[in-house]
């Protein structure tokens, strides 16, 4: 049985729908129901903060996915993100599971160059300290043999239902509404996004080959391009000018004094002024995986998501 702790977001969705696209057998974990029709898919409440409640969810488990998300606020994230790893490493433990958790790059910092699975954690936020704290207790676990687990890390991403990505939300909505996009930054910087689709498909092909277990992946990303290459590829997608606004660190903070969401953002906003770029060739190369171009990401979410309004 294939497990998904958080399930109902972006890339668990995308994860359900590869399991359930290849006959796998999956309980979906959350606080809140999800309402699923596939006869191979289950259902089970369960708050991870409560070890007892996540246990008896992963029972049975072959391979637990850690999709969750908590919300984007520091202080929740330094009171509950290390009690949320410790259950999920309990539970590895007592279940036998393989361990697969998704994760972001906020640990690495400010980093002059590609980020790749080598680059040394050097945050410059509070939520990217949280995140260090978390995956290196994860690692510790599977450095003493304790566990078999593996992070999945990803960029920026983009491609969600849910207009969870500044993306999504900035640029291909606003298009589709005919409306000017929005850039977060500097748009002459070079910024990653992966797509969701594909994390999807790349955690799919983690779960299924345990010898990439004990170790980094980042997910399959294509190469990184300035903000004004992507707003102007989107543009000539949606058929409108290619017109934007570029908001900055100010701006941000500003708007963050009415928006505690928002203001979370302006610790990341280093992620925005300087080139960001992941670089996921380990996986690309080890599971002969072409990311999807943003070319064609874009077009598909023009197509079906993010359908222009006229």
């Amino acid at each position: 049985m294939h497990t998904i702790l958080g399930a109902g977001g972006a890339v668990a969705n995308a994860l359900t729908r590869e399991l359930s696209n290849n006959n796998q057998t999956v309980r979906l974990v959350s606080r809140k129901p999800i309402v699923n029709n596939d006869k191979n898919i289950t259902w089970r409440k369960a708050d991870l903060l409560n070890y007892a409640e996540v246990l008896e969810a992963a029972k049975g488990s072959a391979v637990i996915y850690v999709c969750a998300g908590l919300v984007y606020d520091k202080n929740i994230w330094k009171a509950q993100w290390p009690v949320i790893m410790q259950n999920i490493i309990n539970v590895a433990k007592a279940t036998k599971a393989r361990l697969i958790f998704f994760d972001n790059v906020y640990m690495y910092g400010l980093v002059d160059g590609p980020m790749t699975e080598n680059t040394p954690y050097n945050p410059g936020s509070e939520k990217g300290k949280v995140r260090a704290a978390i995956a290196n207790m994860l690692m510790d676990e599977v450095k003493a043999g304790n566990i078999n687990a593996s992070i999945a890390r990803a960029a920026d991403f983009y491609g969600t239902e849910n207009k969870n990505s500044f993306f999504d939300m900035m640029v291909l909505d606003n298009y589709a509404k005919n409306k000017s996009a929005q850039w977060l930054g500097n748009p002459k910087k070079l910024h990653s996004l992966s797509y969701i689709p594909d994390m999807g498909k790349a955690m799919y092909l983690l779960g299924q080959h345990p010898e990439s277990d004990n170790q980094i992946w980042h997910m399959p990303t294509a190469p990184a391009l300035t903000g004004k290459q992507l707003i102007e590829i989107t543009a000539r997608i949606y058929k409108v000018k290619p017109s934007y606004f570029a908001i900055n660190k100010f701006f941000l903070w500003a708007y963050g004094l009415f928006n505690k969401v928002v203001m979370g953002t302006v610790e990341m906003y280093y992620q925005y002024n300087h080139d960001y770029i992941f670089d996921s060739s380990k996986f690309e190369k080890a599971f002969n995986f072409k990311p999807t171009s943003y070319e064609d990401g874009i077009r598909e979410m023009a197509e079906t998501v993010y359908k222009p309004v006229n």
